[in-house]
């Protein structure tokens, strides 16, 4: 059994704090409030998971603070240095454009977050949602467009319905966002190769509703192939983010269903959750349910202590060594 250490006792600095690294096959809660020692902590126990187990990670984070998971510091250990610098771990950026892109791809997203994007509703925008439903299989002959000529593609047809759809993509300018691959790699089809770690820098992008889409689109992906049952550990930190408990947008609202549905059945796939943020009640009640595992550190707010049952439950310093909650 693979034990991770993840740092020492507060009351004995000699003995080690452990976690159990088969445990991670079920979906975890790590949470603290702001200045708890979070994100530090969470960044620890992904290098240890990096270093001792074959899991593969797919980070998203939302403030670049695992962009730098392949640099080690200069009093590290040799062997463990050497460990850091021979894993495969790709980083792809938004924050510093001198470095690989985070990009995805508009043509391969499923219906309904084409249609979130676009913000049709099947019912009230149901004409132009019928065209956008059909619209792939119409523009087949045009050459697969990718979404670089997609919009072409569209005005070109001589269908009126195409049409509207292509002013509508105009009006929106969703297709002129820096996400898009526009023949260039795709986040996708780094993570069909199945790194040891894939690192997605959501910080950088200059639409608000870009990071969102990012990680709609790589979490829809994983989903389609879930049959596949290729393992992931899928780490949201800040995850509030990603599945607060009411959709404000409905970019937002396609994201929480994704992330529901995977919290209930992603575990017999092999896609496993690891949500990080700094209260409990800014997560998706039907999300929250679903961890096995809990982490809890630093806690003053009644409200999220109250979440959890009772005060003497909190461990308010130091985190849970054993992250099973059974």
């Amino acid at each position: 059994m693979v034990q991770l250490t993840v740092g020492s006792h507060r009351d004995d600095a000699t003995s080690d704090v452990v976690l159990s690294a088969h445990k991670f096959n079920r979906h975890t809660f790590w949470c603290g409030q702001s200045g708890s020692g979070k994100t530090y902590a969470l960044g620890v126990v992904l290098e240890q998971l990096l270093l001792n187990t074959r899991l593969p990670l797919l980070i998203l984070d939302p403030n670049a603070d695992f962009t730098r998971l392949t640099e080690t510091r200069d009093t590290t250990d040799p062997d463990v240095a050497a460990a850091v610098a021979e894993s495969d771990i790709r980083v792809l950026h938004t924050t510093r454009r001198d470095l690989p892109q985070l990009r995805t791809r508009f043509t391969e997203l499923p219906l309904t977050a084409k249609a979130a994007v676009l913000q049709l509703d099947p019912i009230a925008d149901a004409d132009e949602y019928n065209v956008l439903l059909h619209a792939d299989a119409a523009l087949s002959g045009e050459g697969s467009p990718d979404q670089s000529t997609y919009i072409d593609a569209l005005r070109a047809s001589d269908d009126p319905g195409h049409q509207r759809l292509a002013k509508r993509i105009e009006n929106l300018q969703v297709l002129d966002w820096d996400l898009w691959a526009r023949g260039e790699v795709a986040a996708t089809d780094i993570i069909d190769e199945r790194p040891q770690a894939t690192v997605l820098d959501l910080g950088g992008f200059a639409h608000p509703a870009e990071p969102k889409v990012a990680a709609l689109s790589v979490l829809e992906h994983l989903w389609a192939r879930r049959e596949e049952r290729r393992p992931v550990l899928i780490v949201i930190d800040e995850a509030h983010n990603i599945c607060p408990p009411v959709a404000t947008s409905a970019v937002e609202q396609a994201l929480i269903d994704r992330v529901v549905q995977v919290a209930a059945e992603g575990r017999k796939f092999g896609l496993w959750l690891l949500l990080s943020t700094q209260r409990p009640t800014k997560i998706h009640p039907n999300v929250l349910s679903q961890c096995d595992n809990l982490c809890l550190m630093r806690m003053n707010a009644p409200r999220d202590l109250a979440e959890w049952g009772s005060p003497e439950k909190v461990d308010t310093v130091s985190l849970i060594a054993d992250l099973s909650v059974t």
